[in-house]
């Protein structure tokens, strides 16, 4: 029986082979002049109640507010943002379909799944990345260690015993968890959840997982109201929401350092005026008071790149470090 990886790569290859050629090539409908006539879909390739869908729904109404329209957000979840990712990308390009894709999604898919056919840097235009998101380590309140050291010495004496998840198998705090696994020595196992942080979250309150690494604001309910503790923070200093939790800077893991990031993409052919009002509409957003002081409560910076081709530039430095980082760890899809 095909296995479901290899199942999703031929959804792709039909999906993407047969609707997005055509639409590439296409024209928008409308004089870019004239955009945005009517209300934008924007496309999150996850669950609600992740960092991707918390830092959308912030810039959702200022957004909304600089382009004179209506914002409509729309999950769709699956197979590590791919689901949402080919969604999008086969949207006509007219500035109507957004994506407000992750380094998971745009910057480590490709590479973690060898099978897939769509590659966002064929697929999309970059607009602008909209925010930066740390992740921190956390675990079930009852699991017995509470810091990262006591981490190390209780999984080296339960060799394959400790069960760690993660958001998906393409998500940064995946390869955060392996690049920490390698580096201690660990012998862990991978529990992959479906749909964004939520789920994975909620088995580790539940105690059906041991530990994780996720982004700072999927956890950070929890971690105000005591039901999950944190061990380490995947920033290079200190979080100013949460200011006694260490770094895995200071903790010896240097490498580790890293952010999730959240962007705005368009289909490829996408007009460069629609692409520059968009661009400006997230930079306003992002500068918004409300926005910056909403976002850094919950862990979170707002920040829009210089213009489309920066953010096109840093895709592709993000892409490769974190192919080096697949290749060195030898994660793969579950």
């Amino acid at each position: 029986m095909m296995n479901r990886r290899k199942a999703f790569g031929l959804l792709l290859a039909t999906t993407c082979t047969v609707a997005l050629a055509p639409v590439i090539g296409a024209r928008a409908a409308e004089d870019p002049a004239k955009y945005p006539s009517q209300p934008i879909r924007v496309i999150v390739p996850f669950a609600p109640g992740g960092a991707s869908d918390f830092a959308m729904r912030l810039l959702q109404a200022p957004m909304s507010q600089a382009l004179g329209q209506q914002i409509v957000i729309e999950n769709r979840a699956g197979a590590a943002g791919n689901v949402g990712m080919d969604v999008a990308a086969r949207g006509a390009p007219d500035g109507y379909t957004v994506f407000f894709g992750n380094v998971g999604t745009v910057s480590i898919n490709p590479t973690l799944f060898t099978d897939m056919t769509m590659k966002p840097d064929k697929a999309f235009i970059p607009v602008s990345v909209a925010s930066e998101t740390p992740s921190v380590f956390i675990a079930n309140p009852k699991f017995p260690p509470n810091t990262m050291k006591e981490l190390i010495d209780y999984a080296k004496a339960r060799p394959g015993k400790v069960n760690f998840a993660s958001p998906g198998s393409g998500s940064v705090d995946r390869l955060e968890m392996e690049q920490f696994r390698k580096a201690a020595g660990l012998d862990m196992n991978h529990v992959p959840y479906k749909g964004g942080a939520g789920p994975a979250v909620a088995d580790i309150l539940g105690g059906h997982v041991e530990v994780m690494s996720v982004t700072l604001p999927s956890a950070m309910p929890h971690i105000k109201s005591g039901r999950i503790k944190v061990l380490a923070i995947t920033d290079a200093k200190r979080s100013p929401v949460l200011p006694d939790v260490p770094t895995v800077v200071e903790l010896g893991y240097p490498d580790i350092v890293a952010t999730s990031w959240q962007g705005f993409l368009v289909p490829a052919g996408t007009p460069k005026p629609i692409v520059d009002k968009l661009f400006q509409a997230i930079v306003k957003a992002t500068q918004d008071p409300t926005v910056k002081q909403r976002m850094q409560e919950g862990g979170v910076t707002a920040v829009a790149s210089e213009s489309p081709e920066a953010f096109k530039a840093f895709i592709e430095k993000d892409t490769a470090r974190w192919a080096k980082v697949i290749a060195e760890s030898g994660a793969k899809p579950d």
